[in-house]
């Protein structure tokens, strides 16, 4: 008799900004993921917080300008690896037990050690990073932070606490202009200004706390953008990829350049000589111990032209959408869509849950 399947969730949608995103990156894992290995349950959050069980990938698709969203569906719940049908007339139902978790969700809400938490509660395992390495990566201020004692060079940055609402002189001077104005636990670019003239600055931290109360202020960095991706195999192992270099004829790297129009150039592998492709790959892995990560990251970094390498963040739920960077790179350095999944989701099996 054949081995049973592994039975995966794998979860999208949520709460964040993000949503739409999460929803175009769990139709590429759905879309090519080993069903003659795994039996995969597709569970949606809608932007309300409920959990449903959702489409498959035909549906999760970016059409034109259109956004995917998870919207309705049958109710779930999560009890321990159960899960349960909230539906009227079948509540109570248990659809099934899950092996394993894929939470393809990015953003707070999801990728930020919540959804990680309640899978260590429920012993559940699951794909990624665990609850302190999630938070920390979410945070780009606290992320610095870490990375700054570890040593690993950053970029220039002040943050904007809940209670300020403004940059003092002292940290204008420090940081120059331009600076980038984000949202302190966001991605995708949501939320993201540039300002030129320090005249803007209130109002680009208004439009960033829409999105989160906590503001990050990062000094303009002039140079190449170089991504490179990091993953855990199942013996332990952690090894990084060639890396890619995103080129936008834009002003910037903005949500409409990564998703939406034409204007990014993705170089795969970056057109760099061995000695800085091997550096970027060695200091991936750095950033990837130093802020203690687990199954996969994607690591972006500015080069000067002088040839300084900085750490920009770290993304413990890098996209699988058909422009993402992450599997992309994997490809190119041997490991194809499926492979790469399948990787993951034996990584995490033999992890499991727990302190470790």
């Amino acid at each position: 008799m054949s081995e049973p399947k592994i039975r995966v969730a794998v979860v999208f949608g949520g709460r964040s900004t993000e949503h739409a995103i999460s929803c175009v990156s769990a139709a590429s894992v759905l879309a090519t993921v080993d069903t003659d290995r795994f039996d995969v349950l597709p569970i949606g959050i809608t932007p309300e917080g409920a959990w449903v069980l959702a489409p498959g990938a035909s549906t999760l698709a970016i059409e034109g300008d259109a956004l995917p969203s998870v919207t309705s569906g049958t109710e779930l719940v999560l009890a321990g690896a159960h899960v349960v049908m909230l539906e009227k007339t079948r509540a109570g139902e248990v659809l099934g037990d899950v092996d394993v978790v894929l939470p393809m969700l990015h953003g707070a809400f999801g990728e930020d050690g919540t959804i990680q938490g309640l899978l260590e509660l429920a012993g559940i395992p699951y794909v990624g990073s665990g609850v302190l390495a999630s938070a920390v990566a979410m945070d780009k201020a606290f992320a610095k932070r870490v990375l700054a004692a570890e040593g690993l060079p950053i970029a220039p940055y002040e943050l904007v606490a809940r209670d300020e609402t403004t940059l003092s002189q002292e940290q204008r001077d420090r940081l120059g202009l331009p600076v980038f104005v984000k949202p302190c636990r966001a991605g995708s670019s949501h939320g993201i200004s540039k300002v030129t003239d320090w005249s803007q600055l209130h109002d680009a931290i208004e439009v960033a706390r829409t999105i989160d109360p906590k503001v990050i202020v990062e000094a303009e960095v002039i140079g190449r953008e170089i991504e490179c991706g990091v993953l855990q195999f199942p013996d332990g192992r952690i090894e990084a990829s060639l890396p890619a270099e995103v080129r936008t004829s834009g002003d910037w790297y903005d949500f409409e350049t990564k998703y939406l129009d034409d204007s990014l150039a993705v170089d795969i592998p970056a057109k760099m000589d061995d000695t800085l492709t091997e550096k970027i790959r060695a200091m991936s892995i750095r950033v990837f111990r130093a802020v203690d990560c687990e199954g996969l990251a994607r690591v972006d970094f500015f080069v000067r032209d002088n040839g300084d390498v900085l750490v920009n963040e770290l993304n413990t739920m890098p996209g699988f959408t058909p422009s993402s960077a992450y599997p992309k790179m994997w490809s190119v350095t041997g490991l194809d869509m499926k492979t790469l999944v399948s990787t993951l989701i034996d990584t995490a099996l033999g992890r499991g849950t727990g302190l470790r």
